[in-house]
């Protein structure tokens, strides 16, 4: 008998799973229909029923893109009574399942660059990335009030966005240097600047972040 016939979700999932392997072999500009279609072993006409033009795919693919890069932080997983080493632990965890896959992260930042020429991808890269620090807050919440002097001034939000940025900083660094990046040497000279740091006079407080 002939196997059931996929339907139209099952056809445009198996078409933004071959765009997304395409995209992350060619990147956005060698990401065509044609290709798309040869990848996902169906017709053209087929993939174009699905997605009229390029960039059609081009905006679909930064979803699966998004959901890689920046991904919802599991609650209650990282054990612990000290609310420091929780968060030490969850920016190894993020930083060391960025750096397996450097081509996820250097389309992320193509992406990025399309959206200076795109306000719809720049505004779409941008809420992802404020709900993804926000999944921070729990964490920094609780460091800020274990340890209120050693972070005089210091909002949840701005711990979030430095442990953020460190995350994203260790992706690009293993992009530029894969074999010279070390994961636990980095975060151990964060450790060490954040505990020579704390020693320091805080600068005022802007009124922002």
């Amino acid at each position: 008998m002939p196997g059931q016939k996929a339907t139209e979700a099952e056809r445009r999932a198996q078409i933004l799973l071959a765009a997304h392997q395409v995209a992350l072999q060619r990147g956005i500009d060698g990401l065509t229909v044609r290709r798309v279609a040869a990848r996902a072993r169906l017709s053209h006409g087929l993939v174009l029923f699905h997605f009229k033009r390029k960039n059609q795919l081009v905006v679909a693919v930064l979803d699966r893109v998004l959901a890689a890069m920046l991904p919802v932080l599991p609650e209650g997983v990282i054990a612990g009574d000290d609310p420091g080493e929780r968060l030490w632990s969850v920016l190894r965890r993020e930083a060391d399942r960025l750096i397996r896959d450097s081509r996820q992260v250097r389309l992320f930042l193509e992406y990025w660059a399309v959206g200076t020429r795109q306000p719809a991808i720049r505004a779409r890269i941008g809420a992802e990335l404020e709900r993804y620090r926000s999944g921070f807050r729990p964490l920094t919440e609780e460091v800020l009030a274990a340890e209120p002097a050693r972070f005089t001034g210091v909002s949840p939000q701005a711990l979030a966005a430095v442990a953020v940025s460190f995350i994203n900083g260790c992706a690009v660094q293993a992009m530029i240097d894969p074999a010279g990046f070390d994961v636990e040497k980095y975060l151990a000279a964060l450790r060490g600047m954040l505990g020579g740091l704390a020693r320091l006079p805080c600068a005022p407080a802007s009124g922002r972040g």
